[in-house]
């Protein structure tokens, strides 16, 4: 019990000093928004196909970012140094961490839906699978920008190592076109990238239907993702946070 009001406290005082500030909601709404509107006016009747994909590339974003932003921030003033120095074990600092980049990336993503919902009439078919999806791509998301940020020194470089991954996979996970419409060479690509997964399952969500056979499948595979990356994190962040 006392852990987790520490984790509340790391992630409260996170959100309270970055993710609140004005620059940083405008361009995480307005960005996705923009772009939702525009593929909305060149096709009233297909918009539908790239929603699910451009709801998970801003979570993939906001998530990213923010967890990459903050830790690279706090290496670089020290203030990290003086947390690990608490009586707070790395496991809780790294929780609160990717729990309030979590957070910002889901607050986020729901303003956007909500948007879709009330002004683009955007259906909810499964609205369980589709908040599943949401959460374990937050979680997974966060956990990916913590790796990034304790491998470098400075902010600007865990972003260029965050879009080294961000970029491609916005082209081999179905964000802009449906899986069934892949060539066959391009699916095992598919196949390695969270956002994938994050992006079927946000499909199955909104119009009940999905690539994979059933959404048990790409919620099983966010799962596995999840726990590599909690692992692969907390050893990079153990090793590297202090440098």
């Amino acid at each position: 019990m006392i852990q987790f009001s520490r984790t509340m406290a790391i992630g409260r005082k996170d959100m309270e000093s970055y993710y609140t500030k004005p620059p940083l909601v405008t361009w995480a709404l307005l960005f996705p928004a923009v772009l939702m509107l525009a593929v909305f006016v060149k096709d009233p009747a297909g918009y539908l196909k790239v929603a699910p994909g451009i709801i998970a590339m801003t979570l993939l974003f906001g998530c990213t970012s923010m967890a990459a932003i903050v830790i690279t921030f706090e290496k670089r003033t020290k203030t990290l140094r003086r947390l690990l120095l608490t009586p707070v074990s790395n496991e809780t600092i790294l929780f609160g961490k990717a729990g309030s980049a979590s957070a910002y990336g889901l607050a986020t993503t729901f303003v956007l839906t909500l948007g879709l919902i009330l002004f683009l009439g955007l259906p909810m078919a499964s609205p369980a699978w589709f908040i599943l999806g949401l959460i374990l791509g937050a979680c997974v998301f966060s956990l990916l920008g913590i790796i990034a940020s304790v491998m470098v020194q400075e902010v600007f470089e865990a972003m260029t190592l965050m879009n080294f991954f961000r970029f491609p996979t916005l082209f081999i996970s179905g964000v802009f076109m449906p899986l069934a419409a892949f060539p066959a060479w391009l699916l095992p690509l598919a196949m390695i990238s969270p956002l994938t997964y994050v992006a079927e399952l946000l499909r199955y969500g909104i119009s009940g239907e999905a690539w994979f056979h059933h959404p048990l499948i790409p919620a099983s595979v966010l799962a596995a993702f999840l726990a590599a990356s909690w692992v692969i994190a907390l050893k990079a962040f153990k090793n590297r946070a202090t440098r």
